[in-house]
C-alpha cells in the first residue's frame, strides 16, 4: 500500500513538472494582449464550450486549463450575498449624503472586501455565485415614481445626481485604469427604462414615452456610466420599450449603447430576460433556439438563465452563425482576463489584498459617515437637539429591528447597532421602550402593550416606524393592503402607525418621528403633529447610531432628499404611464412636503447668486448661525425659451464645511456641456444657443433669484 501512494506521487510529480516545462500556448501567455489570448482562446473552443461559457454560471473546460466561473456577485451597498461583510447604507442614503467622492471611497472599500473574498473562495474550492469579481451594480435606474419597490436600490429621481453617483461606483469598484488588471467589473443597470411595476415586468410593453423622455431622464447616467467612467457591464432590463425586450432591442443596445455611444464592453441579461422572449411572456421569439439566437445577435453576450444552452441547435438551424456567437464569447474571454482569471495571482496585485479588510473597523467607520451624512432632518421646531438628560419614551416597529436596516441585496455585518441600542448606551434607565405595533397591523399581546404611565413620564416621545425591505423590494410575494409583488399601492405611511402618532401626541407628548423607508413616505398628517422628523432609510449597520448622534446634537445633520416626498397618493401619476408628465421634482406641477434636495441643519445658511463665467460657476455660502454645519449648495438650470421642458434641471453641487460665521467662495466646475438638453428642432441632445437661466441654492425650492446667462 505504502509503495503504491509513493508510486503514484511520483507519477503525479512527473506529470506536474511536465505541464510546467511544456511552452504556454497563446491565450495562457500573460505577456500578449487580452484580445491576442482571447482570438487564440476562441479558436480551440468548440461550439457546445462556447455556448457553456456564455451563461452566467461557466462550468471549467479543464482540457484547456479554463476554471469555473461565475458572473453573478452582488454589491449594491457592500459585498451581499456572501457571509459577513460591511453593510453600508441604502444607495438612496448614499444620495442623501450629495458626496459623489465619499460614494467612490464606499465602493473601493466594497470591492477590498470582495477581493478578499473572492481569494478565500478560491483557496476553499467554492468558487459559485456571489464570489467573483464580476458584480451586477450600480442600479441607475432613474426612480420616477415612489411606489416602485427598488427605487431603494436606486441614487435617485434626478439624471445628473444618478450618473454623478455612479460614475463614484464605477471607478470605486473596478480601480484605476491605469492598471492591467481591473479591481473588478461594475454594471450599469438596468437598460433602459426600467422602474416597476414589479408585478408586470415579464409582460410590459413601455411604449407610452417621448424621445425627449428617453434622452433627456431615462438615459444620460447609462451615457455617463459607459462614456466617462468606461464601465465594463451593461444590463438589459426585463420589460420590452418599443415592443421589443431590452435584452432584444437593437434600438437600445445596438443603435444607442454600441453604436451612438461606442460601448465595447460586455452586456449581460437580467436573469430570466431572454426567457421572457417565448410565448405566455413577451412572446417575441417562438422557441428557445430563436430566443438565444435574438439575443445573441442584438448584442446580449451573456445570458443570466438558461436559454443559451439552445445556442448550438440555433447555429445548427441556421437562426445564428458561430461568427456571431465568437463576437460576444471574445468579449466575455477578454472580460475574464482583465480580471485576471486565467492568470496566476503572483501576477495580480489585487489577489493580495488581505482579508482583514472584511468588516474591518475603518469600513464600519466608513459606513458610519455614510449614515451621518445621508440622514436627512425633514423638519425640526426647536426640539432637536435633545439634552442628555432627557426622559425618552421610544415606540414603533423600526427601533430595535437590526435586519430592516441592511436593506436588500445585503450582506451581514458582524454588528448592527439599532436606534433602540444607540439611545440606551446615552439614555440608560431615562429610555422606555416598546414596540407598541407592527409595521401594518397591530400587535396581540405583550409585544403590543404601551406602559402609558411611562410614556405621563417622558419628556419626549421618539416614534421610529416606517417601512421594510420585508414590505419594498423586487418582485416579492408580499400581498399586504397597500403592498403588492414589492410595490407600494400606497405611499401613505401605514394606518396602524398613524393612529399610534396621533395617540401618543392626543396625550400631550412632544414627538419626534424618525422614519425608515426605501423611498418617499407622505407624511402629510406627520407633519402636522411631529415637532421633528427624521428620514433614516435603511441606515447599514451603524444606521442608529447616526440616527442617536443627530437626535443628541452630537453630530450636525447634513444629509438632502433625492427624491421628492409628495404630499399624499393623489399626487401621483398612472404607476404604469412612465412619461415624465408630473413626476419629479423637475415636472411636478404641485406642492410637494419635502422638495427634492431638502434637509435642515442645527445652524442656518445663506447661498449667494451664483455667477457663471468661464466654464465655472461661482457661489459665496455663509453660516449665519451658530453651530459648524455641513452644506450642499445645488446649482439648477433652465432654458428659458424651452416651454414643454422640465422647470429646472439640477447640474452641479457641492458640499461645503464651514464654521459658524463663516463665508466661504465657492467655485464649481461647470463646462458648456452642463447645458446639454433635448432640443426638438435637431430631435437631439445638445447645447442649444440661448439664455439660460442659473439657479443656486440649498434645496430644488430653496433657491436665489435665477441669474440669466447666455451660452453660444
Amino acid at each position: 500500500m505504502k509503495r503504491t501512494i509513493i508510486t503514484m506521487w511520483m507519477a503525479g510529480a512527473t506529470l506536474l513538472s511536465s505541464a510546467q516545462d511544456a511552452p504556454l500556448m497563446p491565450y495562457q501567455n500573460p505577456s500578449l494582449s487580452f484580445e491576442e489570448r482571447a482570438d487564440d482562446l476562441l479558436s480551440r473552443l468548440t461550439l457546445e464550450e462556447k455556448a457553456s461559457l456564455m451563461r452566467d454560471s461557466s462550468p471549467a473546460i479543464p482540457r484547456l486549463g479554463i476554471p469555473e466561473w461565475h458572473w453573478w456577485s452582488e454589491a449594491l451597498h457592500g459585498v451581499g450575498r456572501n457571509g459577513t461583510a460591511t453593510v453600508f447604507p441604502i444607495t438612496m442614503q448614499m444620495a442623501s449624503t450629495f458626496d459623489d467622492a465619499l460614494v467612490e471611497r464606499i465602493f473601493t472599500a466594497v470591492s477590498d472586501e470582495g477581493r478578499a473574498k473572492n481569494s478565500i473562495a478560491k483557496r476553499a474550492g467554492r468558487l459559485d455565485n456571489n464570489r467573483c469579481m464580476s458584480f451586477w451594480t450600480p442600479n441607475i435606474n432613474i426612480f420616477r415614481d415612489p411606489r416602485w419597490g427598488r427605487g431603494q436600490e436606486t441614487y435617485g429621481e434626478d439624471p445628473y445626481l444618478t450618473g454623478r453617483m455612479g460614475v463614484a461606483v464605477v471607478k470605486g469598484l473596478q480601480g484605476p485604469d491605469s492598471t492591467r488588471y481591473r479591481k473588478a467589473y461594475a454594471c450599469a443597470k438596468h437598460f433602459a427604462v426600467h422602474s416597476g411595476p414589479e408585478w408586470n415586468r415579464h409582460t410590459f410593453n413601455v411604449n407610452n414615452i417621448s424621445e425627449r423622455d428617453l434622452r433627456e431622464t431615462y438615459l444620460p447616467a447609462f451615457r455617463e456610466l459607459v462614456q466617462e467612467a468606461d464601465v465594463r457591464e451593461v444590463m438589459c432590463a426585463y420589460q420590452r420599450y418599443n415592443d421589443h425586450p431590452c435584452c432584444g432591442s437593437n434600438e437600445l443596445i445596438g443603435q444607442i449603447l454600441r453604436g451612438e455611444w461606442g460601448y465595447r464592453w460586455l452586456v449581460v441579461s437580467d436573469c430570466g430576460a431572454v426567457s421572457d422572449f417565448l410565448p405566455g411572456r413577451h412572446g417575441t421569439s417562438d422557441d428557445p433556439q430563436a430566443a438565444a439566437a435574438d439575443a445573441v445577435l442584438t448584442g446580449t453576450d451573456l445570458e443570466c438563465g438558461v436559454e443559451y444552452r439552445h445556442i448550438p441547435a440555433a447555429v445548427e438551424r441556421g437562426d445564428l452563425s458561430e461568427a456571431d456567437v465568437d463576437r460576444s464569447l471574445r468579449r466575455l474571454l477578454i472580460g475574464r482576463m482583465e480580471l485576471g482569471d486565467f492568470d496566476p495571482d503572483s501576477i495580480v496585485p489585487w489577489t493580495s489584498i488581505p482579508p482583514t479588510v472584511v468588516a474591518s473597523f475603518p469600513h464600519r467607520m466608513l459606513a458610519l459617515e455614510a449614515a451621518r451624512k445621508g440622514t436627512v432632518l425633514l423638519q425640526n421646531n426647536g426640539i432637536l437637539p435633545l439634552d442628555r438628560g432627557t426622559k425618552v419614551a421610544l415606540i414603533g416597529p423600526s427601533a430595535a429591528d437590526s435586519v430592516a436596516m441592511w436593506g436588500n441585496y445585503n450582506g451581514f455585518p458582524v454588528h448592527t447597532v439599532t436606534l433602540s441600542e444607540a439611545l440606551a448606551n446615552r439614555l440608560g434607565s431615562n429610555l422606555y421602550y416598546a414596540r407598541g405595533v407592527d409595521y401594518v397591523k397591530p400587535l396581540e399581546g405583550e409585544s403590543g402593550n404601551i406602559d402609558m404611565e411611562r410614556v405621563m413620564d417622558a419628556d419626549v416621545v421618539i416614534f421610529s416606524g416606517g417601512i421594510t425591505p420585508a414590505l419594498e423590494g423586487e418582485e416579492m410575494p408580499v400581498d399586504l393592503p397597500g403592498f403588492y409583488r414589492g410595490d407600494r399601492q400606497s405611499i401613505e405611511l401605514p394606518d396602524v402607525q398613524r393612529k399610534l402618532i396621533r395617540r401618543l401626541h392626543d396625550m400631550g407628548k412632544k414627538v419626534v418621528m424618525a422614519n425608515n423607508s426605501g423611498s418617499a413616505v407622505a407624511l402629510a398628517p406627520e407633519s402636522e403633529i411631529c415637532d421633528a422628523i427624521i428620514q433614516g432609510w435603511y441606515g447599514g449597520e451603524l444606521g442608529g447610531e447616526a440616527v442617536a448622534e443627530i437626535i443628541f446634537g452630537e453630530v450636525n445633520p447634513s444629509g438632502k432628499l433625492p427624491v421628492t416626498f409628495y404630499r399624499s397618493d393623489a399626487d401621483l401619476p398612472d404607476f404604469e404611464d412612465y412619461s415624465m408628465r408630473g413626476r419629479t421634482y423637475r415636472y411636478f406641477q404641485g406642492d410637494a412636503l419635502y422638495p427634492f434636495g431638502h434637509g435642515l441643519s442645527y445652524t442656518t445658511f445663506a447661498v449667494g447668486k451664483p455667477v457663471y463665467k468661464d466654464g465655472k460657476v461661482t457661489v459665496e455660502v455663509a453660516n449665519t448661525g451658530s453651530r459648524a454645519g455641513d452644506e450642499v449648495v445645488q446649482i439648477y438650470i433652465r432654458r428659458v425659451d424651452d416651454i414643454a421642458g422640465p422647470q429646472k434641471s439640477l447640474r452641479a453641487f457641492r458640499r461645503v464645511s464651514l464654521l459658524p460665521g463663516e463665508k466661504k467662495r465657492v467655485v464649481i466646475d461647470m463646462p458648456r456641456e452642463s447645458f446639454t438638453c433635448w432640443d426638438e428642432a435637431t430631435r437631439s441632445m445638445r447645447v442649444v444657443h440661448g439664455s439660460y437661466l442659473l439657479m443656486a441654492g440649498s434645496s430644488s425650492a430653496d433657491i436665489s433669484a435665477p441669474v440669466a446667462v447666455k451660452i453660444k
